[in-house]
């Protein structure tokens, strides 16, 4: 085969032939870069596909690249496609697109073509660690090291009618061998892709498979169905469904890391979770934070002045507790714990708790194990300087990694890695801990060289956690965490609990409306995969009710960080029943339709809109995230930056809950009853109709959205649930009519869990209620809303049964 019909597997021109001699070819292709295309799914033209390559590249609906155009479903992507970049249809919808090069390197900028007038979301990590949103409209407002670009497709006249919905585009960099790729723009409104290995000895001329396009009419199917393609075309991770759920996302949790930071002790703990049980919001899960490991800190001496990031230089002596959780025979006396074992058997006992997770990083320790030590040697670790790609260092720096960098990490060899993870972990089940939380994941990708390279490295790892995880602990129990890059999510095979955004900082004001914001964006992303973890609050704080209501929408772990009596039980109340479990929604809480695309944090005009799903009811948070914050790594000379304070209306529509027909059913009259939990009173709203709110910084309101539906002739209702909860409907179960249609046996029964105010939309007023097959005396029936509420009072989880007649 000669060099130009080689050429027509990668760019067709013409439809008449399945060769043609006149076809653009790559100026940069030789043999060697296009001997593997034939293995990665690419039609090679022949006598039997000949018909088949034809149709695929050019009906107009399916993917193509053609005269340096890429249109997807007909929809205009990127213009200006060099030669050198190459197109694989997959599916109807979707592609992958490569590049080719005439020098082989163990990194590579590629430009892909142009993106402009088109409005975009950017999800990039601005640290090694964390990712954040931007939005924009042109490839020169897409960042440097974008994991996902989600664009706006352009509407054309012959495509589209004036008033049809719009219809997006994600672009998906992916892990290529023993590549990563990113985005990135450029000045010129180019998109550009990044390549690279992390090794210099791990090189390449070529990627195939270097990202993955796909268009649809609704965003999150458009996720949803791109993730489970790349599950299924890689083999290298699973999408969040099909994942073992640890039972730490159904109760309440604490993690000490707020509360005393390195300082955390056992007394400490006990009084923690005492405070928290007297309020009536017992904690059951509990996270030991970092403070509780046998580490060694040679860049920090005892009784010297503390070195801020020299804490990034201890290194891990074992995998046993230190003197704070053990006792030693010359401390008989002490009030250590006998060993950690005693103390968590103590704990569960006394304080009703379920889960005892423990902190540790993927090396052991931030400075990684103690070279030589008695107990690490035979990990044999080894001093290595961590180097950051140039895409980090692009972006914004980060404290943690500078002091890594500086002090140098104490690596794990890559074939001891299995046995001290099984050490670790088996260590701590015979302590009776649960699971743990295992952070600093991405530091993997700062050391790759001489070791094959950040993907492999990071597959390896991985592997091995995964493995021990699912060897030593129940319930795939595992929190991720700083582990943000595509290296660490396309490789989560097992782990199903990730956290999705840089840390809580109770002590920086600036920061509360963008957390919020940023995982809400990034759970469009990363919760096609994992559960995002919104991390841990203060329950006591100016911008308390602001993240309670936010894990209440977000279907995540709900957890604090309460120093010991400092709680704001109200607000706790709000978020957990007295049994300690939590009223979860189904999915991860992503933002509307109509927020995508906007900027809830510094455009001064827009709310954020987190929507999700209960098994009867929807919910949908919305929050004023402007005016306190700015995100960073983004000029904000000329951003319409509005004062503190300032008062921010948007609308709110029942459709803004997708997926809705999963709970509306067949009885459904098309209207639904919206609960205001900040005004406590019920509207009656058409699916298609909107309601303004208007919200000053930082303030937010919760609405339950629960369908009308006809149960009899004359009788329409609509279940609110607990009302004293923020996720309202999260306690109802099911909702049923339960008689007949006569006028004598008219009722509706509704099943749920916890105690509280519940409510519920009624167009008649009720004859009468029980509750567990007892009669109510009073219930009540405000006529100016049709709100009908009655009182349950339980005092364990076993459930009730709300009957009401008609």
């Amino acid at each position: 085969m000669n060099m130009t019909s080689m050429a027509l597997l990668t760019r067709p021109q013409k439809p008449n032939s399945c060769f043609s001699s006149s076809s653009t070819f790559l100026p940069h292709c030789n043999i060697q870069s296009l001997r593997f295309l034939p293995h990665r799914s690419l039609l090679r033209p022949n006598k039997n596909n000949c018909y088949k390559w034809k149709h695929s590249m050019f009906i107009s609906t399916k993917p193509l690249l053609k005269n340096g155009t890429l249109t997807l479903n007909g929809h205009e992507a990127i213009t200006g496609v060099p030669d050198n970049v190459f197109l694989t249809p997959l599916t109807d919808s979707s592609a992958f697109l490569g590049a080719t090069s005439s020098q082989s390197s163990s990194r590579h900028v590629f430009k892909l073509g142009v993106i402009q007038d088109v409005r975009l979301l950017s999800l990039f990590r601005f640290k090694v660690w964390w990712m954040i949103p931007r939005v924009g409209n042109s490839g020169s407002d897409i960042p440097i090291e974008t994991q996902m670009l989600l664009l706006e497709a352009r509407k054309g006249p012959d495509l589209d009618k004036p008033n049809d919905p719009p219809s997006y585009m994600v672009f998906l960099p992916l892990l290529d061998g023993e590549f990563r790729g990113s985005l990135q723009g450029n000045s010129s409104n180019e998109l550009e892709l990044c390549l690279e290995s992390g090794d210099p000895a791990v090189v390449t001329s070529e990627s195939i498979r270097a990202v993955f396009v796909n268009y649809g009419k609704h965003p999150f199917d458009l996720m949803k169905e791109s993730m489970k393609i790349l599950e299924e075309q890689t083999g290298t991770f699973s999408v969040r469904e099909t994942k073992q759920m640890p039972g730490i996302l159904d109760v309440f949790g604490w993690c000490t890391w707020d509360a005393f930071y390195h300082e955390v002790n056992p007394q400490g703990i006990k009084d923690g979770l005492r405070s928290l049980s007297e309020g009536g919001t017992p904690a059951k899960f509990l996270i030991i934070d970092d403070g509780w490991q046998d580490t060694t800190n040679e860049f920090q001496k005892e009784g010297e002045p503390f070195i801020d990031g020299s804490q990034f230089g201890g290194r891990l002596v074992s995998v046993e507790e230190n003197s704070k959780f053990r006792r030693t025979s010359k401390e008989s006396q002490d009030d250590a714990p006998n060993d950690l074992k005693h103390f968590v058997a103590d704990i569960k006992r006394n304080f009703g708790l379920k889960y005892v997770y423990v902190w540790h990083a993927l090396l052991g320790y931030w400075g990684g194990l103690v070279p030589n030590a008695r107990d690490t040697k035979k990990y044999n670790p080894k001093l290595t300087y961590p180097q950051q790609s140039p895409g980090n260092l692009a972006n914004m720096r980060d404290l943690a990694m500078d002091c890594m960098e500086k002090y140098g990490v104490g690596a794990i060899d890559p074939d001891r890695i299995s046995q001290f993870y099984d050490d670790l972990h088996s260590y701590l089940v015979s302590q009776d801990v649960d699971g743990v939380k295992v952070d600093v994941q991405n530091i993997l990708e700062t050391i790759a060289t001489d070791l094959g390279g950040r993907v492999s490295l990071t597959r390896h790892f991985q592997e091995a956690l995964e493995k021990s995880i699912a060897s030593n602990f129940q319930e795939n129990s595992i929190i991720c965490c700083m582990g943000l890059s595509t290296d660490s999510i396309y490789h989560s095979k097992r782990s199903a609990i990730t956290r999705a955004s840089d840390d809580y900082y109770p002590k920086n004001p600036a920061t509360q409306t963008l957390h919020i914001a940023a995982v809400a964006f990034n759970s469009i992303y990363l919760g096609e995969v994992v559960v995002p973890d919104w991390d841990m609050f203060y329950s006591l704080h100016d911008a308390a009710e602001f993240h309670a209501i936010a894990r209440a929408v977000g279907g995540c772990p709900v957890y604090v960080s309460d120093k010991p009596g400092h709680h704001d039980h109200k607000i706790l109340k709000r978020l957990v029943l007295p049994d300690g479990s939590v009223l979860r929604a189904k999915y991860p809480g992503r933002p509307s339709r109509d927020c995508l695309f906007t900027d809830p944090v510094m455009d001064g005009k827009s709310l954020l809109k987190i929507w999700n799903l209960n098994k009867c009811t929807g919910v949908i948070g919305v929050f004023n995230c402007q005016g306190k914050g700015s995100w960073p790594c983004l000029d904000n000379t000329n951003q319409n930056h509005f004062s503190n304070g300032a008062e921010v209306s948007g609308k709110v529509s029942p459709v803004d809950v997708e997926y809705f027909e999963e709970v509306s059913g067949k009885l459904w009259t098309g209207d639904c009853a919206i609960y205001s939990f900040n005004k406590g009173s019920v509207s009656r709203i058409p699916k298609g109709e909107q309601f303004g709110v208007g919200l000053k910084t930082l303030e937010c309101d919760v609405f339950t959205v629960s369908p009308i539906k006809a149960y009899y002739q004359k009788i329409e209702f609509a279940p609110i649930g607990l009302m004293n909860m923020y996720n309202s409907g999260g306690a109802i179960e099911s909702v049923q009519q339960s008689g007949d249609s006569t006028g004598y046996n008219r009722r509706i029964l509704i099943k749920g869990r916890g105690a509280g105010s519940f409510g519920g939309y009624s167009s008649v007023k009720p004859k009468g209620c029980s509750i567990n097959g007892k009669e109510e005396e009073e219930v009540k029936y405000r006529e100016e809303d049709k709100l009908v509420t009655v009182t349950i009072d339980v005092s364990d989880n076993s459930g009730w049964d709300v009957d009401i007649w008609y």
